[in-house]
């Protein structure tokens, strides 16, 4: 056997050690295959907790919802308002321990409510680099993460996904919308929606890895990967008035190109 279906004989093998699991369930790769792998595992011993937030685009959700529907998992919803969590709208450089503490102290509290005291998320072994403050949160709260623990890198995920037909296989990497705000600047569920809008354009451009990052109350900063710039530049007769529609009064394109954590480089070089 080969060492990526020993890993996953391994997930299962972790999964099949407890008497029930909650998978945080975003409808992303990674959490896709761990809510599968729970499924067959534990069967109806397997729930999906998915936090309905402003910061969760509405095509998010309904991958979701539509993921376990056709599986036959059933699904917890937590609708949470996460502008009301104490200090997530100021967006400090720890939003994310913020806004994850809140999710999963809620998320854990839905899970106990239906006799699920293992609550599992889906961070992998590629998930250790940049700036990532959630991850106490997550280590705080004794979530689980068994993908980690299994020795599952990304690309494994993704193959394994290709190789079970799981929808997910080759689905861009994603983020949360509030990532798309530079730290210190206010979070409003008006620029969210902006940010979703102008991110949904570009998606049925066919611009499949991207992101919108928004400067003040009127910039927009569009990342695709390099070699998608061209394209991008080409279509910006397009593209720009329709981003002024939205509330966009100024485009640009990232020359730097896609990149990860984006707004953690103010953090890192200081400025």
């Amino acid at each position: 056997m080969d060492i990526l279906h020993q890993n996953y004989e391994k997930l299962k093998t972790i999964l099949a050690g407890t008497d029930g699991v909650a998978v945080a369930f975003s409808g992303g790769v990674d959490s896709a295959l761990l809510l599968y792998a729970a499924k067959e595992v534990l069967g109806e011993k397997a729930v999906a907790v998915t936090a309905s937030i402003h910061s969760f685009p509405e095509r998010e959700l309904r991958d979701a919802v539509e993921f376990c529907r056709a599986r036959g998992i059933r699904q917890i919803i937590c609708r949470i308002d996460e502008l009301e969590i104490e200090g997530f709208r100021e967006n400090p450089p720890d939003r994310c321990y913020i806004c994850k503490r809140a999710l999963f102290t809620k998320m854990i509290g839905e899970a106990e409510k239906e006799g699920f005291s293992v609550v599992a998320e889906g961070s992998n072994t590629d998930d250790t680099g940049d700036y990532r403050p959630g991850a106490r949160a997550i280590r705080e709260l004794g979530v689980a993460s068994p993908l980690r623990e299994a020795g599952l890198s990304k690309q494994m995920i993704r193959d394994l996904s290709e190789e079970f037909g799981l929808p997910t296989w080759d689905k861009p990497s994603y983020a949360c919308l509030a990532t798309r705000f530079v730290y210190g600047e206010t979070i409003t569920v008006e620029k969210l929606r902006m940010v979703e809008r102008a991110e949904d354009l570009l998606l049925g451009l066919g611009f499949r890895q991207m992101r919108v990052r928004i400067h003040g109350d009127s910039t927009a900063r569009i990342e695709v990967p390099e070699k998608d710039i061209p394209e991008l530049v080409a279509r910006r007769d397009e593209i720009v008035p329709r981003f002024r529609e939205i509330g966009f009064l100024y485009t640009a394109a990232d020359l730097a190109g896609y990149r990860t954590g984006s707004m953690n480089d103010a953090l890192r070089t200081g400025k």
